[in-house]
């Protein structure tokens, strides 16, 4: 028993030492490298482009790998000591599709803006820019889920998984609603627009609202 608690405190803290490090870089390229960007000089621009992006984006992918696979272990932790309810559901499923944003979307466009592989830089930066915005935008109410998993309203957000699947009670109202939320936010992430995401204060605002809106659901609903 003191070996599990042992290795669950450090995955615990190996997933916040990484998250830290992937959503510490997320906020730099959203808040000030793209900022930077704007008004840079054009040598200067290039000059960050070629030597900077590329060492930030190292730490940025692999510390979005490294937060997945400690998170995916902290599931199975969580799974056999409290059981799963919607807040830690709903942390999970936007951390998975942030790091899918991250390898999929982010890095392989970034890597044509940075010029480490051939293609349109005009077509793949706003790719990479959208899907990073929805990152950013996911980042607050993902935070939500993870602090919020074993403090939330049981009556509301604490639908298991288990009774899911096997239709006992089902997943409850607000938690589908939040899962809908969040899945036409990442098609729009795939397919849109930035809309109000396009600017700093946009996306920032955008954030604290889906998470007042994600913590009504699954609080009340």
């Amino acid at each position: 028993m003191e070996n599990f608690i042992t290795l669950d405190i450090l995955i615990r803290w190996s997933h916040v030492l990484f998250g830290i490090t992937w959503i510490g870089l997320l906020y730099y390229f959203n808040f000030i490298q793209g900022e930077y960007f704007k008004e840079a000089e054009a040598s200067a621009k290039a000059d960050a482009t070629k030597k900077l992006a590329p060492r930030a984006l190292w730490w940025f992918r692999w510390g979005a790998m490294f937060t997945f696979i400690t998170g995916v272990l902290l599931l199975v932790s969580i799974r056999q000591t409290y059981g799963f309810n919607g807040y830690i559901i709903m942390g999970a499923l936007m951390g998975t599709l942030m790091f899918l944003n991250v390898w999929l979307i982010i890095w392989p466009n970034q890597k044509i803006v940075t010029g480490l592989v051939e293609g349109d830089a005009s077509v793949a930066g706003p790719k990479a820019l959208l899907a990073s915005r929805t990152n950013t935008l996911f980042s607050a109410p993902m935070a939500l889920g993870m602090i919020a998993s074993s403090h939330g309203n049981v009556g509301a957000a604490g639908k298991s998984v288990y009774q899911a699947v096997i239709g006992f009670e089902g997943i409850g109202t607000g938690l589908a609603i939040v899962i809908a939320i969040i899945i036409l936010l990442e098609i729009n992430a795939i397919v849109g627009k930035m809309g109000p995401m396009a600017s700093v204060k946009g996306v920032i605002h955008c954030s604290i609202a889906l998470t007042a809106v994600c913590l009504a659901l699954l609080q009340f609903v």
